[in-house]
């Protein structure tokens, strides 16, 4: 049996990433984290952040050092929630949302990781989650 448990972000500082990516999403950081290993609960899986020495971020969206992944995270208004994520420390590097208000915008976190915020046309919400239709 195999089951994932883990997805593992490295970075300089554990537990300010953590920190960021838990005001995003309005999760807390697990107890026990701390300066070398910060983590997140979703359900079975865990957002980790581990300490890398001589962390180098990626360059999206050149190929000299790139992304190897990136979240997306499904909202309801792209617009609201861009100027939280902004706040928070995001930068917004491309927007891809067209003149109906569907797509996705791609943000770097404040390490270098990119992410997306994206509203997807076959989505509705229902009880503060996306279900697709």
């Amino acid at each position: 049996m195999l089951r994932l448990t883990d997805f593992i972000i490295d970075c300089p500082d554990p537990m300010s990433l953590a920190s960021f990516y838990a005001e995003v999403t309005g999760r807390p950081i697990k107890d026990g984290s701390d300066d070398s290993w910060a983590g997140i609960i979703f359900g079975e899986i865990e957002l980790a952040f581990q300490r890398v020495e001589n962390y180098r971020p990626p360059v999206w969206p050149s190929d000299e050092h790139p992304k190897q992944y990136h979240l997306d995270f499904e909202v309801d208004e792209i617009d609201a929630e861009q100027g939280r994520v902004v706040a928070l420390g995001a930068t917004l590097e491309r927007d891809f949302v067209g003149p109906e208000g569907y797509g996705w915008r791609v943000y770097t976190d404040p390490v270098g990781h990119p992410f997306c915020l994206c509203r997807n046309r076959g989505v509705v919400w229902r009880e503060g989650r996306p279900v697709w239709r």
